[in-house]
């Protein structure tokens, strides 16, 4: 998005950006690019992190036939050899995994595949995602309608390498949506309906007065439809949180919204006198200045947000990793997937100015980062209060904006929800069963992936250090150990596999194809 657009359109990552038909679709998949599916693949000896919140279990063996988990049989114990006569047999393809961790695909429930400015082809974040064990993505929205359509058709037959793809539209949204701007109940109504002839999966909601809101949650349940809000600034004044949960929103994404529903002195954010939205570092910097604001942790008006947010069955799905340059821009700024995974293009549009959405790093401060840790503090605690007390939290990345990297940021957002409170296994649950639920439950259908179960799809991780000890091993740069044995510091982790549908991608080679990629943009 290169100019300032009107403040109808503008409400966070502007969903126009997303529109751009000059975004190149993914190119088919060739023959060297996954094996499979198969009559019958089996996963020997792995340990299994099923998704559930259960605790890790193995040796065991997956059994695989098409697209479909079969079985999972416990073939043993630790430090025992394994009985070979106790193993399912007939494979037409193993992998052997034996000492090696195995979890339900990824799903990342706020993914926008960019615009041609940051990436000219789709294959470049599919990679990224496919790469750090991603397998499913819910577009909030990709692109627009029609080349969503028909990128998630050309994913749901494995034409292509990418995520399974969800898709979400901004309301008016539509190439051949004849129904002019929407501004209306009626005029909402009539959106959604076309919408959902046209295969889209669910709603994105922005800016919207409560009345036009309602109407369109109301109508997006009629058509089993999902419905997810950015409560953004210009609409939170009349809509917070706890208003939108109210009126049926399935999942809240980022924190917009929550802190206004916990106030204790004022009703709307008391701006600076010269504040302006459009002004995106006024925008980023003063929205952190309201952790204080709020009424504490602990305190009445807190568990009575917790416990309303519980009864509308309310998922939020946080995106911390979106905002973390802003508590160090440093940090953000140099990690070190950067050098190798970044394309030029996309750190020219992260470089700061005045234009790009999200670059807004012009004159950041020590009291925005202080502002910005303090704001993380608060927001933690209540994302792990709301686990607590029974609640669903999920994991997304909302990249690539803010120096926030596909697929490297939603590891990242795994690591955060770990600082704010969560065990690894809450984490991987977050990732895998609550996201998946967020995803069929608006269909009134049970989950078809998520969790490691027969009859579900077979949408899996495999990665051969324990992600429980360290999240860090399902970065795609894996993390740097001292190696005892050598005296030396190693790389290791890194996903190996990610499966889906059945179909096995080498990770690694993923990886490498996107290191090729940023190579040959610098050229």
């Amino acid at each position: 998005m290169k100019k300032l657009i009107p403040l109808f359109v503008i409400v966070l990552f502007a969903c126009s950006s997303y529109a751009q038909v000059t975004l190149n679709p993914a190119p088919d998949r060739r023959a060297d690019e996954g094996e499979g599916p198969f009559d019958r693949l089996i996963i020997r000896g792995a340990i299994v992190i099923d998704g559930s919140g259960a605790p890790p279990a193995g040796p065991a063996d997956i059994v695989i036939e098409g697209n479909k988990i079969v079985e999972i049989r416990q073939v043993g114990v630790p430090n025992v050899p394994i009985d070979e006569k106790s193993r399912p047999q007939g494979a037409t393809k193993e992998i052997d995994a034996h000492g090696s961790y195995v979890l339900p695909g990824f799903i990342n429930l706020h993914a926008h595949v960019g615009g041609a400015e940051k990436s000219p082809n789709a294959e470049y974040p599919y990679k990224l995602w496919m790469a750090n064990g991603i397998t499913t993505i819910r577009g909030v929205p990709a692109a627009n309608v029609a080349w969503t359509q028909e990128e998630k058709k050309r994913s749901a037959t494995n034409e292509i390498v990418a995520p399974r793809i969800i898709a979400f539209q901004t309301l008016g949204q539509g190439e051949n949506w004849k129904g002019g701007p929407v501004y209306t109940p009626e005029k909402a109504r009539e959106w959604v309906t076309w919408a959902a002839s046209q295969g889209v999966d669910g709603i994105k909601f922005f800016n919207h007065d409560p009345d036009v809101m309602k109407a369109a949650i109301d109508a997006a349940h009629e058509n089993g439809m999902g419905t997810v809000a950015h409560i953004a600034q210009p609409m939170v004044a009349q809509t917070n949180a706890l208003d939108a949960a109210r009126m049926g929103l399935d999942v809240l994404t980022h924190y917009y919204g929550l802190f206004e529903a916990l106030y204790k002195n004022e009703d709307i954010q008391h701006w600076p006198a010269d504040f302006n939205y459009n002004d995106e570092q006024n925008r980023f910097s003063q929205v952190a200045y309201q952790w204080d604001k709020i009424h504490p942790r602990g305190s009445k008006q807190w568990q009575d947000l917790i416990d309303e947010f519980l009864e509308h069955d309310f998922i939020i799905d946080p995106t911390m990793t979106a905002y973390l340059a802003g508590r160090d821009l440093m940090r953000e700024r140099n990690a070190e997937w950067h050098q190798e995974y970044t394309l030029p293009s996309l750190w020219d549009f992260y470089t700061p100015n005045r234009e790009n959405h999200g670059s807004y790093f012009y004159n950041w401060t020590s009291w925005d980062e202080t502002a910005w840790r303090n704001f993380y503090k608060v927001w933690m605690s209540f994302l792990n209060d709301y686990k607590n007390a029974g609640g669903r939290v999920t994991v997304s990345d909302d990249a690539s904006f803010i120096y926030n990297l596909w697929g490297f940021g939603y590891i990242e957002e795994m690591e955060l929800l770990q600082e704010a409170g969560f065990h690894p296994l809450e984490v991987i649950r977050g990732a895998t069963l609550h996201a998946a639920q967020a995803i069929f439950e608006p269909k009134g259908k049970p989950i078809e992936f998520g969790v490691i179960r027969p009859g579900l799809l077979a949408d899996l991780v495999i990665v051969e250090e324990n992600p429980i000890e360290n999240l860090k091993v399902l970065y795609g740069t894996g993390f740097l150990k001292l190696n005892d044995e050598t005296g030396e510091m190693e790389r290791v982790g890194g996903i190996k596999y990610t499966i889906k549908d059945g179909i096995v991608y080498d990770a690694v080679k993923l990886r490498e194809d996107i290191k090729a990629m940023v190579r040959n943009q610098k050229k």
